[in-house]
């Protein structure tokens, strides 16, 4: 068995900034208001002209570089979205010819803001078994598209971004050291699109009930993240023997300051050694992670040598966490 290392990592956001006070203007919220339950303060929406696979492109490219992989290398595309430029084909697969990655097989994961920690898991493994040496993973969505501007307590978490990581093999005991997920599909109607699919095609009725935007059920999202994390981080420490001063970061999922900070203190993790970005950015659903990902590494916040967590929960409802030993 071979271990997995990330050997590049790259983030695009879009140029329109959306701040808390320009939807004072679009909502009924106010600045203080979003701020005080959830940490955010601006966020970015995708241009006109761009869509998921846009986005990802340009993250990708970056990752490519740093990487020094050119895009035949790659072996697999696995992109983690929920807002896929089509229901069909694979957003993956679109990215995968625009970018000329002939050599490479793609496809997409659906777990909404576990899709980039799931994505990386599942690519993990074709390289620990040896079949593939080079795999591209994206974690991004496009929710501003989605959004109802009519239900002020969703609305105003979101942003649109993408973020991108190549894997590669490296020795065992290194790079991607464990992982935990899992799903509660009971709640699946508490982050839900409730039309367009095949249970509920497109209609005129289903158009004018505005079934076709995001929908949240909060009280319970709140209750099963703030378990879900502590959770999750505790299991990989327990797993491999580390305390949770032996975390030199944790990346968990950019949803909401109240969640990450609970979250985190349950399990021990102090408040210095967790990367938020969701101020600037919004929730940005799969995107969140690799962004961030990202931005640590950018900051210098990752050494050789360092245990990172990467944590995702979310839509499902699913959870997924990664334990890494940075090389």
């Amino acid at each position: 068995m071979f271990g997995v290392k990330i050997t590049g990592t790259g983030k695009y956001i879009p140029e329109k900034k959306i701040t808390n006070f320009d939807l004072e203007k679009m909502v009924d919220t106010t600045n203080e208001w979003i701020l005080s339950r959830s940490g955010i303060e601006e966020r970015y929406f995708a241009a006109e002209n761009e869509a998921t696979s846009d986005m990802s492109i340009k993250a990708i490219y970056s990752a490519l570089e740093k990487s020094n992989t050119k895009p035949e290398e790659l072996d697999m595309i696995i992109v983690g979205t929920y807002t896929p430029d089509n229901i069909f084909p694979s957003t993956a697969c679109i990215i995968q010819g625009k970018i000329g990655a002939v050599n490479a097989w793609a496809w997409d994961l659906n777990a909404a803001c576990s899709g980039f920690v799931y994505s990386l898991i599942t690519a993990s493994q074709f390289i620990m078994t040896g079949s593939h040496n080079k795999i591209l993973v994206v974690g991004a969505d496009t929710s501003s598209r989605i959004l109802d501007f009519e239900d002020r307590t969703s609305c105003v978490l979101f942003g649109d971004g993408a973020g991108a990581v190549v894997i590669e093999p490296c020795e065992e005991g290194n790079g991607i050291l464990d992982w935990v997920a899992g799903a509660d599909g009971t709640g699946a109607e508490h982050i839900i699109m409730p039309a367009g699919g095949s249970r509920k095609p497109a209609s005129v009725e289903t158009v004018n009930n505005r079934e076709h935007f995001f929908k949240m059920n909060g009280k319970d999202v709140f209750k099963f993240s703030t378990r879900a994390l502590p959770q999750m981080i505790t299991d990989l420490l327990t797993k491999n023997n580390l305390s949770p001063d032996d975390i030199k970061l944790l990346i968990p999922h950019q949803a909401n300051i109240r969640i990450i900070e609970s979250g985190a203190k349950k399990a021990g993790i102090k408040r210095e050694n967790i990367f938020i970005n969701l101020d600037k950015y919004g929730n940005t659903v799969a995107g969140t992670i690799p962004i961030a990902l990202d931005e640590a590494l950018s900051q210098n916040r990752i050494k050789q040598g360092d245990y990172i967590i990467l944590a995702g929960f979310g839509g499902g409802l699913t959870w997924a966490g990664l334990l890494i030993k940075w090389i």
